[in-house]
């Protein structure tokens, strides 16, 4: 799956019943994650953060959807689980978890990892994590190995950052940003219209190429 791929319509069976994932979507984004096994350690804090930090996501309009490839049973007992361990998860479990026992739906969003794609017996899911837009676009992916978990406030990060640079897409953000640190001007945008789209003013960075192509503001 590329950026900028849109995702395809799947039909489900989850802990929270069937889902059809375009309905699921509405006119919200989609933070979809993987994970390699049910009862596995990292899969379990990783599952538990996403579940303290979901009205994070709510307060971004973002909806938060699980896949495991196994049973669904097990995914049930699996959530209990989580709830024992991550004792903070406010109300009840916030998110369903898609039961892919036979790993279709791991095969056709590229799920899958290389050592093991061809052994049906042995293949087994990368932690992907697909950020996906209303327009079901793949907009951001994170690929982590099995033995690192991922880190839920970086996520954050990057769903704060898409959705600034589509409301003012004249902008990107720079390395380590943070909303209310300053943003970056993209180079096609001259400097006469500086003034117009962004009055409170602007700070040019000089470099010894003598290009000036740094420009920052916080009046965005």
């Amino acid at each position: 799956m590329r950026i900028g791929a849109v995702i395809p319509n799947f039909e489900a069976q989850t802990t929270k019943g069937p889902l059809n994932f375009y309905d699921f979507q509405g006119d919200s984004w989609v933070v979809l994650f993987s994970h390699p096994a049910d009862f596995t350690p990292v899969c379990t804090t990783e599952l538990g953060r996403m579940a303290v930090h979901n009205p994070e996501f709510i307060k971004r309009n973002v909806k938060l959807l699980a896949h495991s490839c196994d049973k669904l049973q097990s995914h049930t007992d699996w959530v209990n689980d989580i709830k024992s361990y991550c004792r903070d998860i406010p109300g009840d479990f916030p998110y369903p978890i898609i039961s892919d026992e036979h790993r279709t739906l791991a095969v056709k969003l590229d799920m899958i990892d290389e050592d093991s794609k061809d052994n049906e017996e042995l293949a087994v899911t990368v932690r992907a994590l697909y950020i996906i837009d209303p327009n079901h676009k793949m907009r951001l992916s994170m690929l982590y190995p099995q033995s690192t978990g991922r880190n839920v406030d970086e996520v954050l990060r990057c769903i704060d950052s898409l959705q600034l640079t589509d409301k003012v897409k004249v902008i990107a953000t720079p390395a380590n940003w943070v909303p209310g640190d300053k943003v970056m001007i993209l180079p096609h945008v001259k400097d006469e219209e500086l003034p117009k789209l962004f009055p409170g003013g602007v700070d040019k960075v000089s470099m010894p190429s003598g290009i000036t192509y740094v420009r920052t503001t916080t009046n965005y």
